[in-house]
């Protein structure tokens, strides 16, 4: 029975890896897998899952206007499986056209993304993930400055944290920390952790 999957973690919690890894296992045993990735991140170009260490796969990006239903119906309606990266950024209706494609087509639908922004709000992909997935895990990973588990991300700039602004700001390690709740509150900046 497929099921809709989401995997969250914070920033630097190897989302990304996971996604790429889980599409290797697929094709290994020659299955067919879409994977889908969100159009707002450019960083590596429009529809690219791109992982910290360097590996890169073309995906079909999530528009706002994109019917995911629609897209897997499409490309293959008899998939294996459905990935999606950066889910945090999905709408609403994109996270129910991806529980019709688990509930219609009968093909799980798994997709890896934040739970929470920099001001520790729950994106609306995210929210609407926690509402209508099946199965929800966490992908851990450890805070910047200590040994605790991160479940919070922390945005920097010059130097000094920043908790308020826009949400949707793309960034990696020059911008972001995945931090416990304990640094989050008092991150220990005077080292200059980027330069290491």
């Amino acid at each position: 029975m497929a099921q809709l999957f989401f995997r969250y973690g914070a920033m630097n919690s190897g989302k990304t890896i996971e996604i790429l890894k889980v599409a290797h296992n697929y094709e290994e045993e020659h299955k067919s897998v879409i994977l889908l990735t969100s159009g707002i991140d450019s960083r590596d170009g429009v529809g690219y899952v791109s992982s910290r260490i360097g590996l890169k796969r073309k995906a079909e990006p999530i528009f706002p206007e994109t019917n995911i239903f629609e897209t897997v119906k499409t490309i293959n309606p008899t998939a294996a499986c459905v990935l999606i990266d950066e889910a945090q950024f999905l709408e609403k209706h994109h996270v129910y056209e991806a529980a019709q494609v688990v509930d219609q087509l009968n093909i799980p639908v798994m997709t890896f993304g934040l739970k929470n922004d920099f001001r520790n709000e729950l994106f609306d992909g995210s929210r609407y993930l926690l509402l209508y997935a099946d199965k929800i895990e966490e992908i851990k990973t450890i805070c910047w400055f200590c040994s605790r588990k991160a479940t919070m991300n922390l945005r920097v700039h010059d130097g000094q944290p920043i908790y308020e602004g826009e949400q949707v700001q793309l960034g990696g390690n020059e911008s972001y920390y995945p931090v416990c709740r304990q640094h989050y509150y008092h991150p220990d900046l005077s080292q200059n952790v980027l330069d290491q």
